[in-house]
């Protein structure tokens, strides 16, 4: 077995306060981010983000202006969210998979002053943007404007932000739309990277592989927390399990972390000694991890410890489970991370007892901000800490909308959630954006989407409707959404029926529905 990795020693100086201030934490020379045959340091990289937020500043972005990022993972892409941070602005990195419906919508919503892209995505950019779009700035990376903002005189670095100042806003799917702007602070960033650096015992030797997409939670904690460390991040845009396997073993990775429906596709890979040798931990979120997996991922990883952590974005990381507990508690979400507390409470807000389900409440310093220019919403959600006394300003916690319980031992064990949310592929998705995008095809009457079980995506998107035609087929319908959504949010099986059931309200019966589904064939039919 490899020797245990040691606690990670406490850093000296002044602490960050900004999220680009982690740069100053790694060795100059050492590696800092690897794209294709690329690889920058920690220096090179610092003078990269001083001088693109120098070329923000030199285009009017100031304290708390928005700085959109439409682009693939890739060195400049990294440059582009730290240096908003530099310039004081708040960075929102937009999901590359994003079709333009999704695209527009969050331009609209978070009203970025510069919206940074690439050269092969620029055309399809600016076609999306809202015709009162408030972008100042279409930056295209690889192209003049790019190279321009990348030669600026550097950023002196004293933007005048403090830790609680908006630092990052993460669009997720929400459950009556489209997505919603989960707002990020520095503070939430800074004390999410020592937290879940801390558990991992992330070190300047390790190599992590980002697979995971920047502008997911924990794709974004895997940045942070690499930073902290003075590691090294290898970054790769996800083609297929077989390349997860190459670029382990081309970079020697130690850590690795995905969603369980890559896990199940890398658990079926052949994995050489090259690519699990140097392997010192493997990490799941996005959803539970089938039994049957873990035990294969523990074969091919033999000196590996598995992971197995829980999070939500509003509270960026949440929950994990020490490796020491996997064989005992495989179906266990853990307990909290380090500096955080996980409640689990009655509707009445009065703590369960073990055993007893109950809503699980998220306090402490990676808690957000609340959702961009949504107080209805952040009130749903952002509730004061139950039990919390009435006198003076309430402490706000995550009321996540989450079923868990607990066991005699204190270790919590996930059951589902109280609203209509689909998890899949790791994202949670929005029925309403669904059905929306099947209503634009104006080949449907009705319709209304579901998630149900799946072994290997968590749940497989249902799209029950009733057809405009009887002549539509299954195939013309997926052509027409897939212009419409990214592959993610698909519907993976079609329910076509001459009427869809309805409660007493008027409403869609969804309980009904779920019962139809089970009752019909496998297999999709218009």
């Amino acid at each position: 077995m490899r020797e245990p990795i040691p606690e990670r020693p406490p850093r000296c100086g002044a602490a960050p306060v900004r999220v680009d201030q982690l740069l100053g934490l790694g060795a100059p020379l050492s590696p800092a981010l690897t794209f294709r045959d690329e690889t920058v340091g920690y220096a090179e990289l610092a003078e990269r983000v001083a001088r693109v937020a120098g070329g923000l500043r030199a285009l009017g972005v100031a304290r708390g202006d928005r700085v959109a990022v439409h682009a693939e993972k890739r060195i400049e892409t990294v440059v582009a969210l730290l240096a908003a941070s530099a310039a004081g602005a708040v960075s929102v990195p937009i999901n590359p998979l994003y079709k333009e419906r999704q695209l527009r919508r969050v331009v609209d919503d978070c009203a970025p002053r510069v919206l940074i892209t690439t050269a092969e995505r620029h055309h399809a950019v600016t076609a999306a943007l809202p015709e009162h779009a408030p972008v100042e700035h279409v930056v295209a990376i690889g192209t003049d404007a790019w190279h321009r903002l990348a030669a600026a005189d550097p950023d002196p670095g004293n933007a005048e932000v403090i830790d609680q100042d908006p630092a990052a806003i993460l669009y997720t799917s929400g459950s009556t739309g489209g997505p919603k702007g989960v707002v990020l602070s520095h503070r939430n960033l800074l004390a999410g990277a020592e937290s879940v650096a801390g558990y991992l015992r992330h070190t300047p030797d390790d190599v992590i592989l980002a697979a995971l997409p920047l502008s997911f939670d924990a794709g974004l904690s895997q940045l942070t927390t690499s930073l902290i460390a003075g590691a090294h991040l290898v970054l790769v845009n996800y083609l297929g399990p077989r390349d997860i396997v190459r670029l382990c073993a081309r970079h020697r990775v130690t850590a690795l972390t995905c969603v369980p429906p890559l896990w199940l596709r890398l658990a079926e890979q052949e994995w050489p000694d090259e690519a699990t040798s140097a392997l010192r931990y493997f990490a799941n979120t996005g959803g539970r991890m089938p039994r049957a997996t873990l035990a294969a991922l523990r074969r091919t990883f033999p000196n590996a410890e598995p992971f197995l952590m829980y999070g939500l974005t509003e509270a960026f990381r949440s929950t994990y489970l020490d490796p020491a507990q996997a064989d005992r508690r495989p179906d266990s979400i853990g307990k909290a991370i380090p500096n955080a507390e996980i409640l689990l409470v009655r509707s009445d807000g009065t703590p369960c007892e073990p055993g007893e389900h109950g809503e699980l409440v998220h306090r402490g310093a990676l808690v957000a901000l609340g959702y961009w220019r949504d107080p209805e919403r952040t009130a749903e959600r952002f509730r004061p800490v139950p039990g919390a006394p009435p006198a003076g300003r309430p402490e706000l916690a995550v009321w996540s909308g989450d079923t868990a319980y607990r066991d005699q031992d204190g270790y919590l064990y996930f059951v589902g959630r109280d609203d209509d949310m689909i998890k899949t592929s790791g994202y949670r998705v929005s029925p309403t954006e669904i059905e929306e995008a099947a209503y634009a095809t104006g080949l449907v009457g009705e319709a209304v989407a579901l998630g149900v079980p799946d072994e290997r995506l968590g749940q497989e998107v249902v799209l029950a409707f009733t057809p405009r035609r009887p002549d539509l087929t299954v195939a013309e319908l997926t052509r027409a959404l897939a212009r419409e959504l990214p592959a993610y949010m698909l519907p993976r099986r079609f329910e076509a029926l001459t009427a869809l059931p309805r409660s007493v309200n008027g409403k869609f019966d969804r309980v009904e529905l779920r019962a139809t589904i089970r009752r019909t064939s496998q297999e999709p039919a218009c």
